[in-house]
């Protein structure tokens, strides 16, 4: 089977990552991307900053590929917008990859063995992976791999509004009025939206921050704008992070914003809310109604950042080794777990941790942590760094961590690709900061993510 290439899914910043490991060890890769560019999720989130710095976000291997075509890094020191990290990074690795890997508008719709359901013992592990895709135009393929990696993340797959992880009674009803990404105030139209509305901001993570800064921001300038921040812990807490501790500086300073825009006074905070139901009124408005009775009245919009799952459905063929409540694989959600690190206390971690009774297949990047909320870019490139020396059979390199993070000097860990308010914990990630625009007084600091 070695002939056979090594499938992965997703040309995000972790998939691009993997398949110029995989190019650079003599692996054939082949990477199935159903958006139409590379790093498609994250150029939805476009206008918003990273906390990570650029030279954070580049991946060894993608970095000396790129260095060969005459590719201009980006200052190292300054900060990139989502649309920054897609255009000036990921669009041009997917181009120095080749049409030939980073295949677009390609949609893997399920995993299996050839021949071998999931059931099926006898001879499975000598039979390659079956990855059927549907392309753009509906046609569908089987590609055959002696190997997969999954790094398709959990940015498709939003947590719902409701505090019991099932959507809230009224949510699909009210999805009108419900917003699961941070507000693009720079959008004419989408500014109208939130300008004199009353807007209720769900979470507790870096996202539900940056949409209350930048909100905050259009209320003062906004006559009649309102804005709620509904919390389901039972007080603000350590929310704000650890400000001026903060070894990502950027980090830091979103929580001092967000903080003295509460002391401002420009924000109503509710603790303790958890939403079971909502109300749709014949106005346009809705009412949020908590487990207790609480209610949040007369509300224009909903901005729901409330964190994502993974989407395990086109898995099911596939033995995974998943914890039960992380749905990370087993090994790796003990070293995650919000219940339990609540201080940046993740270690860097690679293939041994990644494995699953099904040899050959990884998830890698945001999706190998399940619901687990905190992940740094530098964590998914050692992640997929050690899966390809293991695929290269490059054992003793595949076993070592090359890889030191620096301390977060914040409760809460520290993440690049946003954190959700998944649970009562303290559990903060470290990708989403405040919209470019907004990106003040930090003195060399420009950039986004």
């Amino acid at each position: 089977m070695n002939e056979l290439p090594v499938v992965v899914v997703g040309a995000g910043p972790i998939g691009l990552a993997a398949a110029a490991e995989l190019r650079e060890r003599g692996s054939t890769p082949v990477v199935f991307e159903r958006g139409q560019t590379a790093g498609a999720a994250v150029g939805e989130w476009n206008h918003v900053r990273l906390f990570s710095r650029w030279g954070e976000l580049i991946a060894p291997a993608a970095r000396r590929l790129l260095d060969t075509t005459g590719w201009t890094a980006p200052l190292e020191d300054s900060y990139p917008t989502g649309r920054d990290w897609a255009g000036d990074y990921l669009v041009p690795l997917a181009k120095a990859l080749g049409d030939d890997i980073v295949r677009l508008g390609v949609e893997v719709t399920g995993i299996t063995r050839r021949g071998r359901d999931r059931v099926v013992d006898a001879g499975r592990e000598g039979e390659p992976f079956t990855v059927r895709v549907r392309h753009a135009d509906g046609r569908e393929e089987r590609v055959l791999a002696r190997a997969v990696i999954d790094a398709s993340g959990t940015w498709g797959a939003p947590n719902p509004l409701g505090g019991d992880g099932l959507p809230a009674l009224g949510e699909a009803a009210a999805a009108q009025a419900i917003s699961r990404r941070v507000p693009d105030l720079d959008d004419e139209v989408v500014r109208a939206r939130y300008a004199g509305a009353h807007t209720v901001i769900a979470g507790s993570g870096h996202s539900a921050l940056t949409a209350l800064v930048a909100l905050a921001g259009l209320a003062e300038q906004a006559p009649g704008s309102r804005i709620t921040w509904v919390l389901r812990r039972g007080e603000v807490g350590n929310t704000f992070g650890g400000g001026a501790a903060d070894q990502l500086p950027a980090r830091g300073a979103l929580g001092l914003r967000a903080k003295k825009a509460l002391e401002q006074g420009l924000l109503e905070v509710v603790t303790g809310f958890r939403t079971t139901a909502i109300e749709s009124g014949g106005d346009g408005r809705v009412a949020l109604i908590s487990e207790a009775g609480a209610r949040i009245e007369d509300v224009d919009q909903v901005v729901a950042l409330t964190g994502f799952r993974p989407q395990l459905s086109w898995l099911s063929e596939i033995r995974l080794g998943l914890d039960p409540v992380l749905q990370a694989p087993v090994e790796l959600a003990p070293l995650i777990d919000p219940n339990v690190h609540s201080c940046g206390t993740v270690y860097p971690h690679g293939v041994k941790e990644l494995a699953h009774p099904e040899p050959g297949f990884y998830l890698a990047g945001m999706k190998s942590y399940g619901r687990a909320p905190t992940f740094l870019a530098l964590t998914g490139y050692e992640q997929v760094r050690s899966i390809a020396a293991e695929l290269a059979g490059d054992h003793e390199s595949a076993a070592r961590v090359e890889l030191t993070l620096p301390e977060t000097g914040v409760c809460g860990g520290a993440g690049v690709f946003d954190d959700p308010d998944t649970t009562d914990v303290s559990a903060d990630g470290d990708c989403c900061g405040f919209p470019a625009r907004q990106l003040i007084a930090l003195g060399s600091v420009g950039g986004d993510d």
